[in-house]
C-alpha cells in the first residue's frame, strides 16, 4: 500500500500517462528500451517475487526465458538508472533484488496515484454500503481528482490492458454511486458532470445515457433530451452495430410524447429505394415501386401511352382499285374504269 509522507523519495504516476519522480528530480532517460518496462511491471507488484517466466510472457511474450538475455539486460539498466543496487543502495530507497528464480523490487518510500486511487475506491464503496453517505462522498471524489485518465495511456501490452480495464470498472463504480447520490439529492449540476465523466471512459454506457436525458427531462429541456438520445444512438450504430436498448426508447416516448421511432441513419436512408420498406430488399415480390405524383408531365405521358378504345371495321367487299397507271391511261382514252 503506498504511504503518504511529506517528501516521499519516490513520486510515480500511472493514471492518464506515466511520470516518475526520484528526490524531486524526474526520470527521463532509460537506459534500456524494456527497462522502462520493467520498471512500471515491478512496481506494480513490488514485494512479489516475480520468476524470470512470469516476467518474459509479461513483457517478452514469445521468447524463451532460457536463452534470452533481455531482462538481464533491462535489469541492470534498471539499477543503473534509479541507483537500486541491492548491494549499496543509495538516497532513493529503491533496491532491485536478485533471486534463484526471478527478482523483487523493493522501495522504501513512495507515493502512487495507482495505489490511494484503488484504496479510496474502496473505502468509498464500504462507506456506501455501511450508509455513511459522507464519507462515501469525500472518498470516491477524492479517487476520481487521481483518476486523470487510462492506466499507462498508449501502452499495449496485455498485462497493462488487463490492469487499465480493472480500474476503469473500479472508477465506473465510483460514479454509479456518486449518480445515484447525487439523483438523490436531486442536484442536476453534479449529475450532468458525473454523466460526463462515465461517458470519458465508456462512451457507449447506456445508462448514463438515460440518466443525462431523465436529468434534462425534469428540468423541461426536452430538446437536450433528444439530443442525449440521438448521442446515443449514433454511437450504438456506428461502433457497435447495434439500436439502443428497449428501455432507453421507451424512456425518450415518455419523455417525449410526440417522439417516433427513431430515423434510420442518413447513410441508410440514401441507400434505401423509395418505397422499400428495410429489410425487404429490391427483387422482392413485395417491393413496389411508387407511381409519381400527377402532375402535368405525367398527364402528358398517361395520354400518350394509355392506348384509345378499339374500333370494330366491317369487312370491305368491294373490289380492289387498279393500278395507278391503269387508272393514268384511261383517263387518257376517255373511258372509264369498271
Amino acid at each position: 500500500m503506498a504511504t503518504e509522507t511529506a517528501e516521499p523519495a519516490v513520486r510515480v504516476r500511472f493514471l492518464g500517462g506515466f511520470d516518475l519522480t526520484v528526490n524531486g528530480t524526474p526520470v527521463r532517460r532509460w537506459r534500456a528500451g524494456k527497462a522502462r518496462g520493467l520498471f512500471q511491471y515491478l512496481v506494480v507488484h513490488r514485494g512479489q517475487l516475480l520468476t524470470r517466466e512470469r516476467l518474459y510472457a509479461s513483457l517478452w511474450p514469445g521468447a524463451d526465458s532460457c536463452a534470452g538475455s533481455s531482462l538481464k539486460v533491462a535489469a541492470h539498466a534498471l539499477r543503473q538508472v534509479l541507483d537500486a543496487h541491492p548491494e549499496s543502495p543509495g538516497s532513493s530507497g529503491i533496491t532491485l533484488v536478485h533471486r534463484d528464480f526471478g527478482y523483487v523490487l523493493h522501495v522504501a518510500g513512495l507515493w502512487s496515484d495507482l495505489d490511494l486511487f484503488q484504496e479510496y475506491v474502496h473505502s468509498g464503496l464500504r462507506a456506501a454500503t455501511a450508509g455513511d453517505l459522507p464519507l462515501a462522498r469525500n472518498r470516491l471524489r477524492a479517487a476520481l481528482d487521481l483518476y486523470g485518465g487510462d492506466f499507462l495511456r498508449g501502452e499495449s501490452a496485455d498485462w497493462v490492458v488487463e490492469q487499465r480495464e480493472y480500474l476503469r470498472a473500479l472508477a465506473l463504480r465510483a460514479l454509479g454511486v456518486l449518480r445515484a447520490d447525487a439523483e438523490d439529492r436531486e442536484d442536476s449540476v453534479e449529475l450532468i458532470g458525473i454523466c460526463r465523466r462515465v461517458l470519458e471512459i465508456d462512451r457507449h454506457h447506456e445508462e448514463t445515457y438515460r440518466a443525462l436525458m431523465a436529468a434534462h427531462g425534469r428540468r423541461g429541456e426536452l430538446a437536450c433530451v433528444r439530443r442525449w438520445y440521438e448521442l446515443c444512438a449514433r454511437r450504438m450504430n456506428d461502433e457497435l452495430a447495434l439500436p439502443p436498448g428497449r428501455e432507453t426508447q421507451q424512456l425518450l416516448r415518455t419523455l417525449i410524447p410526440s417522439a417516433t421511432r427513431p430515423s434510420a441513419p442518413a447513410t441508410v436512408r440514401a441507400l434505401r429505394p423509395p418505397g422499400r420498406r428495410a429489410g425487404v430488399p429490391v427483387w422482392s415480390a413485395g417491393f413496389r415501386t411508387p407511381a409519381p405524383a400527377p402532375g402535368p408531365a405525367a398527364a402528358v405521358r398517361t395520354a400518350v401511352l394509355t392506348p384509345g378504345p378499339v374500333r370494330t371495321t366491317r369487312p370491305d367487299t368491294r373490289a380492289p382499285a387498279p393500278p395507278a397507271r391503269h387508272r393514268v391511261a384511261d383517263r387518257a382514252s376517255g373511258t372509264a374504269s369498271p
